[in-house]
């Protein structure tokens, strides 16, 4: 019977990087802002279960986050083709909705978590399945993995498509054709983005220069590198190195939320928080497209939809709610709370309390 390793609670400090040396899970219990992992910033992490595997970091981009982690001994079981689904990230964060699994919430409910590792990995594992968030055949998925497998273990040395395809059991499909279709990637794309961030690791968290890192990733000409590099992010290896923030502290994010949530519920205007920053709107959009991958607007718009639904779950009616965000009419806000959920505010009361 394998047992957990270590059941935390934690409030983890703002800014520090939290490097992921056991598998883990973290149950997010409370807090507001961003998170970083693996130089993406994410502010959907609400009602989520986190994985992260070795090699991984995490940041907490303001200091009120309260944080279960679960951390797993045994790597033996990792092997399993289906729990893999939760840690092997194919494109961004990893994770499983834990407002639509009942069984993992009865299951971290409990006060004292003893039972086998498998658990609460097999709970996720067949909750990620329901998710199905490429819209794959089970059997597809474990093609799809074989294949990220083999990049993960493969990155550094230039292999072709022909050759990458040559190293996986292609069970029926046709790799290149079933990854383009449920990734939006090729394998070659793959490979690509799976080089840069190691390279990234590496500019951020070790001192080799950049020759080094290049030949270390396969890459006979530094030169070239450093055009691949800039092509996919915009700024080439030694501003990168240059600007992450390792060891100081960039407000920007945090102070940027900070405003959202002080003032969301009174103004939209882009001028407004703009002329608070002191910036110009232009500036700013930039700043928030390049720190958070949205738009000024979006992010507006992110403020209230998080702020309506606490609103709500906090017992006050629709037409309070609409009132409280400066909607004219409680149809108005309606609309535009299904417009960016997908469900009306009654949907979503329905669902939280199922």
């Amino acid at each position: 019977m394998q047992s957990l390793n270590r059941v935390k609670h934690f409030q983890p400090e703002i800014n520090k990087v939290y490097f992921i040396n056991q598998y883990t899970l973290l149950h997010i219990l409370g807090g507001s802002g961003a998170i970083q992992v693996d130089f993406k910033n994410y502010l959907d992490w609400n009602d989520k279960l986190i994985y992260l595997e070795k090699g991984q970091y995490i940041k907490f981009l303001s200091d009120d986050f309260s944080i279960r982690r679960i951390e797993f001994n045994d790597q033996e079981i990792f092997g399993n083709k289906d729990i893999r689904v939760l840690f092997k990230h194919l494109l961004s964060l990893g994770y499983i909705n834990f407002d639509t699994c009942e069984d993992c919430q009865r299951y971290l409910s409990q006060t004292a978590l003893s039972e086998s590792v498998s658990n609460i990995l097999d709970i996720s594992s067949k909750q990620w399945y329901w998710q199905n968030p490429f819209h794959a055949a089970q059997e597809e998925y474990h093609v799809i993995f074989d294949i990220k497998e083999v990049i993960d273990s493969q990155f550094n040395n230039h292999l072709t498509n022909q050759q990458l395809s040559a190293l996986i059991n292609e069970n029926g499909f046709s790799t290149q054709h079933l990854v383009k279709d449920k990734l939006g990637l090729s394998m070659k794309q793959m490979l690509t983005k799976r080089r840069l961030l190691e390279s990234r690791r590496e500019l951020a968290f070790s001192d080799k220069g950049i020759k080094e890192i290049s030949y270390d990733l396969g890459y006979n000409d530094p030169a070239y590198f450093n055009r691949v590099f800039k092509n996919e992010t915009g700024g080439n290896p030694s501003d990168f190195r240059q600007n992450f923030d390792f060891e100081q502290r960039d407000t920007f994010i945090s102070n940027i939320l900070e405003l959202l949530k002080e003032h969301h519920t009174h103004t939209r205007n882009l001028d407004f928080y703009a002329d608070k920053m002191n910036m110009s709107v232009k500036t700013l959009s930039k700043k928030v497209k390049d720190k958070l991958n949205l738009s000024l607007g979006q992010l507006i718009r992110f403020e209230i939809v998080n702020s309506a639904k606490q609103k709500l779950l906090n017992g006050a009616t629709i037409k309070e709610v609409a009132f409280e965000l400066r909607f004219e009419e409680a149809n108005h806000f309606s609309s535009f709370f299904k417009q960016y959920t997908g469900n009306t505010p009654t949907e979503f009361l329905g669902k939280k309390y199922k």
